[in-house]
């Protein structure tokens, strides 16, 4: 029985290092290499096989300042100064959480949302939380704060199938991103939290609410 349990553990342990060597392989490609596809896109695609993915890469200098500034207003405030984590982010969404009695808030940055979109999959555990901790350290370690943002704009999903600002971009004004007005960045950025559900429901409260936070404090972000 001892024996069993032996193998049995130590063939997880070799499957955990094995998923952490990949992990740290695919970072290191991905710091000059674009990012083609992501583990949310495969899973889109895995669950609808009849989804069409609209995904075009674009380089980080042809990118709008305007999505830049927006995003950063909307997700992480402090992206450039924290080092993967914002504590005084995941103390506040603690305090929401135990105050409603369930999880509405996760205080997640940039960077770790980045991590679980290229590697993990969106639903809850302390499992995939300790994952993309360890994800968000490696990433911050081997890149750059305008790198970690240059792949997060292309890679986060903006509607059903829309991955990437520049697609979304395409999508939602039939512009390249790099000639977005404030408002229409504004726009997208206020997709994040929900995209699929905001597509298609433009003139919900949150979402109004939401732009209009973005608008406000967008000329205070700093961007990498």
């Amino acid at each position: 029985m001892k024996a069993v349990i032996s193998r049995i553990f130590y063939t997880v342990l070799l499957i955990v290092i094995a998923i952490q060597v990949w992990i740290l392989v695919s970072l290191f490609w991905w710091r000059t290499a674009p990012v083609e596809t992501t583990m949310f896109m495969r899973i889109a695609t895995w669950s609808n096989p009849d989804l069409e993915v609209r995904h075009e890469w674009i380089s980080y200098p042809n990118m709008g300042k305007n999505i830049k500034k927006a995003v950063i207003a909307a997700e992480d405030a402090k992206f450039v100064d924290h080092h993967g984590f914002d504590w005084d982010g995941v103390q506040v969404a603690l305090a929401k959480n135990e105050k409603n009695g369930n999880v509405i808030a996760g205080g997640s940055t940039i960077s770790q949302q980045l991590a679980k979109n290229l590697f993990l999959y969106n639903k809850r555990s302390y499992l995939r939380k300790a994952e993309e901790a360890i994800i968000t350290v490696m990433m911050e370690k081997m890149w750059s704060k305008q790198r970690i943002l240059e792949v997060y704009l292309n890679s986060v999903e903006f509607g059903e199938g829309i991955y990437g600002i520049e697609a979304a971009s395409q999508y939602y004004f039939n512009r390249s991103s790099e000639y977005l007005s404030p408002q229409q960045a504004i726009f997208l950025a206020a997709l994040l939290p929900n995209p699929k559900y905001y597509q298609d429901n433009r003139d919900d409260a949150k979402f109004r609410f939401k732009q209009r936070f973005i608008a406000k404090y967008m000329r205070l972000s700093h961007i990498p």
